[in-house]
C-alpha cells in the first residue's frame, strides 16, 4: 500500500471516530458486566479500577465469593487510600460446602454494596463474583437491579462472574465476555501466585 493510500484510508477513518465521538455526549456512570468461562475478568476489573484511582477516583471493592486475603490484587491495594476493599465471602461453594453460611455471606456483602450503591462519594464499586449470587440463588437479582439502576449518577460499577442474569444483562452499559480457548491447569499446570491469585 503506497503512502497517500493509506493517508488517504486513516483520514477516512479519522472521520467516522470523529463523528461517533462527537455523537457521544452523554456523561454519567456505566454498568460494565465482565463475564464468560475465561480467564481475566476480576484481573480486568481490578486494572479499571487501578485506571480509575490514577485519576484520583475513590473506589470500593467487595468480594462476593473469595474469602481469601493472600490474594495479590488484596496485598497491592488493600492499604491505598483512595480504596475500600472487602473480602466477604468464604471461598468458593465447593470449598464451604455450607449453603446456609454462603447464604448468610451474599446477604451481608448485599448489605454493604447496597450502601456503598448509595454513597455518592465513590466513583467506581466493584462487585467482584456478584454473579454467582444469582446462579446460586443466595440473593434475589430485582433488588439488586433497582439498587443500580439508582445509583448516584456518575457512579461506574463493574460486576464480575461467569454468568449473568438477564436482567442485568438487560440495564448494562458495557457486556465484555472473557473466552477460554486453553488454560494451564488442565494442562497440569499448578495455580501460581502472580498468576491465578
Amino acid at each position: 500500500m503506497s503512502d497517500s493510500t493509506h493517508k488517504t484510508r486513516m483520514a477516512s477513518k479519522k472521520a467516522v471516530m470523529d463523528a461517533k465521538i462527537a455523537k457521544a455526549t452523554e456523561e454519567r456512570g456505566v454498568l460494565i458486566l465482565l463475564k464468560g468461562n475465561g480467564k481475566g475478568k476480576s484481573s480486568s476489573a481490578f486494572g479499571t479500577m487501578a485506571r480509575s484511582v490514577g485519576h484520583g477516583k475513590r473506589c470500593a471493592v467487595i468480594q462476593f465469593i473469595k474469602g481469601r486475603t493472600e490474594t495479590g490484587e488484596f496485598k497491592f491495594f488493600k492499604d491505598h487510600p483512595q480504596i475500600d476493599w472487602h473480602v466477604m465471602g468464604h471461598g468458593f461453594t465447593w470449598e464451604t460446602q455450607d449453603k446456609t453460611q454462603d447464604i448468610a455471606a451474599a446477604k451481608k456483602a448485599w448489605a454493604l454494596a447496597e450502601r456503598l450503591l448509595q454513597d455518592d462519594s465513590y466513583d467506581m464499586l466493584v462487585f467482584d463474583e456478584l454473579s454467582y449470587m444469582f446462579k446460586y440463588q443466595y440473593l434475589d437479582v430485582n433488588p439488586v437491579v433497582e439498587a443500580l439502576k439508582n445509583r448516584p449518577k456518575m457512579q461506574n460499577v463493574m460486576i464480575t462472574g461467569r454468568t449473568m442474569a438477564l436482567p442485568l444483562q438487560e440495564i448494562a452499559d458495557t457486556i465484555s465476555v472473557i473466552q477460554d480457548e486453553r488454560h494451564a491447569f488442565r494442562l497440569g499446570v499448578k495455580a501460581q501466585k502472580g498468576i491465578e491469585y
